[in-house]
């Protein structure tokens, strides 16, 4: 049975599988069939993404290139190529946009589609599915998982289900057993932390946590009680949005060896600068607040900011503000990553005031294919 405040669609999120490391191996066939980590390497830096065949070893995203070569001492770094994701990428959404409009990009290798409605006016989600994942292998030459349901979390979560190259429908009668079943470390969202607390709570499934009521998990999580009490009832209204606003552009750089000048980090800033203004001209965007990131070699992580009066993209401009930021205060410690990252962007639109609130949709449907 369907909740009452449930709004069925018909949503897919896809994604893309290894996405980075399968496209160094599509466009390096040597590198097919072998552990590939995308950034860092054997002696410093992070990892951004690894291929299936290293994760079996236990190399994953975010940890360091030395640990990763430790687990896999096969394992083949490969520099990180943005330009060439990012290319990719708009051709993945050129396939998704022949479907429907309604398509939310979360990041550079996955999506949320409404389908409820679409341009082929298939009724069957999963077809579309399937036949997205099939284009996508066709014209492209990577695979993609798909998850199927009615609203945003639960097809994310079903995305996960049958990775590599699979996908998993969870139809309107299923979404409650499917939820309660699912190991609460499973459900999107909840963290490496918040999924110890659970545990030691005794909330270990989707049942255990459907048995606290709202006032418990308010009282153990605060203001995410009321969205794990809601989620795993299968209440989750939001819609998919094809015009997510950019909160911010970035760029950094690991280095090779640790730096102690200042006259070698504005060469590195030089260079960060280039690129953070590149990308704010293919996003035609502008910003007001530069910070500055410093990791210093004993890993520890400091933040500079400064707002200006004005919007800015131009690289000189950029680079002038984060060398004040540099020269702010000193240094604690040599330098092993320097990062420039633009927000407060003329994207984004000022909040509504009052207390305008959207009333939830209620749809009860008899026959809804998936």
């Amino acid at each position: 049975m369907v909740h009452p405040e449930i709004h069925i669609r018909k949503i897919i999120h896809i994604d893309m599988d290894a996405f980075f490391a399968s496209v160094e191996q599509m466009d390096h066939p040597e590198l097919k069939g072998k552990p590939v980590a995308v950034g860092g390497n054997e002696k410093r830096g992070v990892v951004s993404a690894a291929s299936y065949e290293a994760r079996k070893f236990g190399v994953r995203s975010a940890m360091s290139g030395i640990q990763a070569k430790r687990n896999c001492p096969d394992l083949i770094f490969v520099r990180p190529r943005f330009d060439r994701y990012q290319e990719i990428s708009m051709k993945i959404r050129r396939i998704f946009l022949d479907y429907t409009n309604l398509v939310e990009p979360l990041s550079l290798d996955e999506a949320y589609l409404d389908v409820t409605e679409n341009k082929k006016g298939n009724p069957s989600a999963t077809l579309i599915a399937r036949e997205i994942r099939e284009r996508i292998f066709k014209e492209i030459g990577l695979t993609a998982s798909a998850g199927i349901s009615i609203n945003k979390f639960v097809a994310k979560v079903a995305s996960d289900y049958n990775k590599p190259n699979g996908q998993k429908t969870v139809a309107p009668e299923e979404v409650l057993d499917f939820l309660e079943q699912l190991d609460i470390r499973k459900f999107y969202g909840i963290g490496k932390v918040t999924g110890e607390k659970m545990y030691q709570l005794g909330i270990f499934t989707g049942k255990d946590l459907k048995s606290k009521s709202i006032e418990y998990l308010n009282e153990q999580f605060g203001k995410s009680g009321r969205h794990y009490y809601q989620v795993v009832r299968g209440i989750h209204n939001g819609e998919v949005k094809p015009s997510r606003t950019r909160k911010s552009l970035a760029a950094e750089r690991t280095f090779n060896e640790n730096l102690s000048s200042e006259i070698f980090m504005i060469k590195k800033l030089e260079k960060i600068a280039i690129e953070v203004a590149k990308r704010m001209e293919n996003g035609k965007v502008a910003g007001k607040t530069v910070t500055l990131k410093i990791k210093y070699s004993d890993f520890t992580l400091q933040t500079r900011s400064k707002t200006l009066r004005y919007f800015v993209s131009d690289k000189n401009i950029i680079l002038e503000t984060a060398k004040d930021l540099l020269y702010q205060e000193k240094l604690n410690n040599s330098v092993r990553l320097l990062g420039i990252s633009i927000s407060n962007l003329n994207t984004e639109t000022p909040k509504k005031s009052g207390s305008e609130t959207k009333e939830n949709t209620v749809s009860v449907q008899l026959k809804f294919e998936f």
